[in-house]
């Protein structure tokens, strides 16, 4: 394979490894028993007025892990809708008995591809967030070209935020954050929302999870970067 020059772009390579993992049995019967009253067709295109039953604010999560801050994020905003999108199996069977245990009403979940999902699934200019969470960093060299974020994604989200929505990354890895920033700083559609154009403190709507909160007692970083999609 040739080597890219500078600047170009890797062809389409998955961000992620599909992982399945070990299952509980409570994730296993979620999975079973609650997959249709949550879980949302990744082969076709959504209708948000039909899924959530009315017209609403609608963030995108992509990477929801276990679904513990998207359930947190959902029940202290029930005016707004949530859709979640993960591949690691186990960590969707452990959101949908959330979901079910606490009466969730405003959650959806795609078990596919963020990409494809995006794609094919969600209507131009639909949502008000995309919200990106510790997505993998690839720390390797060799595996950056792996990293979700890049010119042809922020490209991707913009078609699919409305005029004044945001997109929010964030992540526990300088590098990453510094690709992050740069990528999204050169688009000619984003406006970062920090007067000094580099990052964002971590807003009340993104709750620490456990995760996050035993890194930063050992004195690990967290860099969150919100831009506003502001088409010119």
């Amino acid at each position: 394979m040739a080597a890219l020059v500078e600047g170009q772009e890797a062809p389409r390579i998955k961000s992620f490894i599909r992982r399945i993992g070990r299952m509980t049995t409570a994730q296993r019967l979620a999975l079973d028993s609650l997959w249709d009253k949550y879980c949302l067709n990744n082969e076709e295109k959504c209708d948000l007025v039909e899924v959530f039953g009315r017209r609403s604010t609608v963030i995108l999560e992509i990477g929801f892990g276990n679904g513990e801050s998207l359930v947190k994020t959902a029940l202290a905003n029930p005016d707004k809708d949530y859709i979640g999108i993960e591949v690691h199996k186990p960590g969707v069977g452990n959101l949908l008995a959330q979901l079910e245990r606490l009466e969730v009403k405003n959650v959806r979940v795609f078990y596919h591809d963020a990409i494809e999902v995006l794609e094919n699934c969600i209507p131009e200019h639909s949502l008000s967030a995309v919200h990106l969470f510790f997505p993998d960093p690839w720390h390797k060299r060799k595996h950056h070209k792996r990293r979700i974020v890049r010119p042809s994604f922020i490209k991707l989200i913009a078609t699919k935020l409305e005029k004044g929505a945001y997109f929010h990354a964030a992540t526990d890895w300088q590098h990453y954050a510094e690709h992050i920033l740069k990528v999204l700083s050169e688009s000619e559609e984003f406006v970062n929302q920090t007067a000094d154009k580099a990052y964002s403190p971590r807003p009340d709507y993104r709750p620490l999870t456990k995760f996050e909160q035993r890194g930063l007692r050992l004195g690990h970083g967290v860099w969150d970067l919100i831009f506003k999609y502001s088409p010119k």
